[in-house]
């Protein structure tokens, strides 16, 4: 359990498997976000029962709010080398009514100071489509800055989206 000033990031239950799957089939969640093909609510189930134990290279957590101890949303460091010192962030909210509330900029700061304290990383790295303001607003509060565009990368609705590259360094973290 790693604490934040409105957060608490914990290790996921397969009994919130539900929820889950839920936030997966919100359009409005998924919108800024690669939700490949529909799953059933078993499969869900099943996936989060098998999933192995958090390690180096793959950590993922749920958003938990302190208030009232509600999950709102996942936060993941992946594709973690202790080679490189470098790992991907992925992270939403599922919960719409707990957006803009400052969740996600907690949720954010507290993963990674984990990444840059617990895992010792150098660099953490992420990628958002260039029309998703509010999420490039979150990063760039945190300190994340553009590194790259990549062109025509992501598809929604029948139109081609740009993607940002973002990284923060270590040291590099506000707040």
């Amino acid at each position: 359990m790693v604490l934040g000033d409105t957060v608490r990031l914990r290790a996921l239950e397969p009994s919130e498997a539900d929820a889950l799957w839920r936030w997966n089939h919100d359009p409005e969640v998924m919108r800024w976000m690669s939700d490949g093909y529909a799953q059933s609510l078993a499969h869900a189930h099943k996936g989060l029962e098998e999933r192995p134990r958090n390690a180096y290279g793959d950590v993922l957590f749920g958003i938990e709010v302190l208030a009232d101890g509600k999950l709102v949303g996942l936060v993941r460091l992946r594709d973690a080398e202790p080679e490189t010192g470098r790992a991907e962030l992925d992270i939403y909210l599922g919960e719409k009514e707990y957006w803009g509330r400052g969740h996600a900029t907690d949720a954010m700061r507290t993963m990674c100071r984990y990444g840059f304290e617990k895992m010792r990383l150098h660099k953490i790295a992420l990628t958002v489509v260039t029309e998703n303001h509010a999420a490039h607003h979150v990063y760039r509060k945190v300190g994340f800055v553009e590194e790259g565009r990549l062109r025509q990368e992501f598809r929604r609705d029948g139109r081609w989206y740009d993607m940002f590259t973002m990284g923060l360094l270590e040291g590099e973290l506000r707040g």
